[in-house]
């Protein structure tokens, strides 16, 4: 019986290593920052290969190939076709469940592959370690049936995260999505990073504050700590734009950070690196007042960023608490 597994952000390499299938293909599009990528974009990447396509552009180029495999050239669902099971593994993190509805989505439009799908959530993200051992481990996971339902919530979730509102993730809220076990506590995270009614500022940035009150002084500990910070949504790069955003606006609510970010370029991951690791930092006294629900961030600083499809500016300014605030 040949098998294929489809997966998230972090899976394929231990996954390709494992042998539980002659194929594994990861996904690597990253919806949790920045404005989503074109529809367009989107379909080429399910398509068959053309040779406009970018580097990482179609589903192929992430694929370790076994030596001698074929298909790199076809669609996603040709490539699908001769399987006789083909497994979803994804994790409980936002940026899984994200890949989750948006892969779900396509595929319902592929009726000759959904009675081969099975679906296997695991409760925490797809970082195995190199010596996992997947025969014992595989057996413990449960393979759920994709329907009907499954791809029902996908498509709503997927076109409601797309919107240019939060509204319609609101709404999703009050449906039954038991069908996607983690989908909803992926949506509670990822609309905990809307900005608060009281501060302006979402979780991560929050919680960055309550560490620094506690006397963490380093990035490290910032980024990488997760059991302290208790969010989960964004990666290292991500947290670190959230960092910049406190620190070196016009009226910051953090200092020490260095002031060189400014000119760094974005795509030099590894300069920007080290500022972060010689930058000591602490509450300014505005800081503190933001902390203590005394000030409002975005009264002072500008905000522009993407939830989904929704843009993020001072005068659109969505903001989540008990409820979702209009602007």
């Amino acid at each position: 019986m040949q098998r294929l597994i489809l997966t998230g952000w972090g899976g394929g390499s231990e996954l390709a290593r494992s042998g539980l299938a002659e194929i594994v293909i990861p996904f690597h599009f990253q919806f949790e920052w920045g404005p989503l990528p074109q529809a367009e974009k989107l379909s080429a990447y399910f398509a068959a290969y053309t040779a406009d396509l970018g580097p990482a552009d179609h589903w192929s180029d992430w694929v370790r190939w076994p030596r001698g495999a074929k298909g790199r050239e076809l669609s996603l669902a040709e490539f699908c076709e001769p399987y006789d099971t083909i497994e979803l593994w994804f994790g409980a993190t936002s940026r899984d469940q994200l890949q989750l509805v948006w892969l779900l989505d396509h595929l319902s439009s592929c009726p000759a592959l959904a009675q081969k799908l099975g679906l296997r959530l695991l409760d925490s993200d797809l970082m195995f370690s190199p010596d996992y051992d997947f025969a014992k481990g595989e057996p413990h996971i449960p393979v759920a049936d994709v329907g009907a339902e499954e791809f029902e919530i996908a498509r709503l979730a997927w076109s409601a995260y797309r919107a240019p509102t939060p509204e319609a993730c609101i709404d999703l809220l009050h449906r039954d999505l038991s069908a996607l076990l983690m989908l909803r506590p992926a949506l509670l995270e990822l609309l905990a990073e809307l900005p608060s009614p009281l501060t302006g500022l979402g979780a991560t940035e929050m919680r960055f504050l309550e560490m620094l009150a506690r006397g963490y002084a380093n990035t490290n500990g910032l980024f990488h700590l997760r059991s302290q910070r208790r969010t989960y949504v964004f990666g290292e790069i991500e947290l670190g734009y959230l960092l910049e955003g406190l620190a070196l606006g016009p009226k910051p609510a953090v200092a020490g950070l260095g002031d060189e970010l400014r000119t760094i370029d974005r795509e030099n991951v590894g300069a920007r690196h080290q500022v972060y690791l010689r930058s000591r930092l602490s509450l300014t006294e505005y800081g503190k007042a933001v902390l203590a629900h005394q000030e409002d961030f975005s009264r002072h600083n500008p905000i522009d960023r993407w939830w989904g499809g929704t843009h993020l500016t001072n005068d659109r300014l969505w903001r989540y608490g008990a409820v979702l605030v209009k602007p």
